[in-house]
C-alpha cells in the first residue's frame, strides 16, 4: 500500500466532518489496500473516532451505523437472525461471507465504507436493498437526509452522496425484520468475488426479488410469478446490459442471475 496523502485526522465529533480542501472520508479503510485513492486526495478523515454504536434495535426497527464492522454485523444482527422475531436478517452472514475477504480486514471493513464505495460485488448493497433499508445521511450544513438504499448505488462505484456528505446509519423497518429472506450467490470459483447474487424477501404484496453483482446497480422487482420474472431479467439483459469483468462474462452472469432468482421466488413461495 502506497499513499501519497498529508494528513490523516480522527473525527471526533460533528464538527469535525467538514471536510477540508483535498480531504475525503475514511471507514474502515480497508479499500486502501485494494482501491487507489481518487485524484486530488491529500488528506483523509477517520470517522470511526466519532464513536458510534454499532448497531441498534427498538420499535421503530434495525439500525445499523456506518462505522459498524462486518464482525460487529454478524456477532449482533447476524445473531438476532436466527431467532422467529427477527428472521429476516437470517440472510445476514450470508451477505458478509459473500464478500472475498480475511478474517483480518472484517474487523475492520465496515457497512458504510461497503455501500459508499459502490461495487456491484458490494454485498451490503443487496442485503440492504432487500431489508428495505433506507441511509440517513448527514449533509454538510448540519441537516440529514434519507435515501433508500436500493437507490444509493446509480452506477458501478457510483453513489448518491454529494461531496462532504456522511453516510450515518442504515435503518430496517420494524415490519421487515420478521419476515423471510432468501439469498443466493454464484462466482466462478468457491472463493472468488460473487459474480452474481439475488436476495430477497417476502411481504404482504408478495415475493420481492433484488438483483445485484451481475449489475451495475441494483435492481429489484415484486414479483408475482415466474413469467413476471423472466419478463424483468430480459428487460434487464436488453436495457441494462450484465455487468462483466475478470470474475464472469455478461452472459454467464446474466444465465446465473436468472437461475438464482427462480431459485429464490420459489424459496419465497412465487407462483409457478
Amino acid at each position: 500500500m502506497d499513499l501519497d496523502i498529508d494528513t490523516v485526522r480522527v473525527a471526533r465529533t460533528r464538527a469535525d466532518c467538514v471536510l477540508r480542501p483535498g480531504e475525503a472520508f475514511l471507514g474502515g479503510g480497508t479499500f486502501l489496500y485494494s482501491e487507489p485513492l481518487h485524484a486530488g486526495v491529500t488528506g483523509l478523515v477517520d470517522l470511526t473516532g466519532l464513536g458510534w454504536e454499532p448497531w441498534s434495535v427498538d420499535e421503530s426497527g434495525l439500525r445499523v451505523a456506518g462505522t459498524c464492522t462486518l464482525v460487529e454485523l454478524v456477532a449482533g444482527p447476524g445473531a438476532l437472525g436466527a431467532q422467529g422475531p427477527y428472521r429476516g436478517l437470517g440472510i445476514v452472514r450470508d451477505c458478509v461471507s459473500a464478500l472475498s475477504l480475511s478474517a483480518k480486514v472484517a474487523r475492520t471493513a465496515t457497512v458504510g465504507g461497503n455501500l459508499a464505495l459502490g461495487l456491484p460485488a458490494g454485498s451490503m448493497i443487496g442485503l440492504f436493498a432487500a431489508l428495505g433499508a433506507r441511509a440517513v445521511v448527514w449533509t454538510p450544513d448540519g441537516g440529514s437526509r434519507e435515501v433508500a438504499v436500493a437507490r444509493l448505488v446509480t452506477a458501478a462505484g457510483v453513489v448518491a452522496l454529494e461531496p462532504g456528505e456522511v453516510l450515518r446509519e442504515v435503518r430496517v423497518p420494524a415490519a421487515v425484520l420478521g419476515q423471510r429472506t432468501v439469498f443466493r450467490r454464484a462466482s466462478l470459483t468457491p472463493t472468488g468475488r460473487t459474480a452474481a447474487m439475488v436476495t430477497g424477501r417476502a411481504d404482504e404484496r408478495g415475493p420481492r426479488i433484488v438483483v445485484t453483482a451481475s449489475v451495475s446497480a441494483p435492481h429489484g422487482l415484486d414479483a408475482r410469478d415466474h413469467d413476471m420474472l423472466d419478463r424483468w431479467l430480459d428487460r434487464i439483459g436488453s436495457t441494462v446490459g450484465w455487468f462483466e469483468d475478470t470474475h464472469g462474462t455478461a452472459d454467464w452472469r446474466g444465465a446465473m442471475t436468472r437461475r438464482l432468482a427462480h431459485e429464490a421466488l420459489d424459496e419465497l413461495g412465487g407462483a409457478a
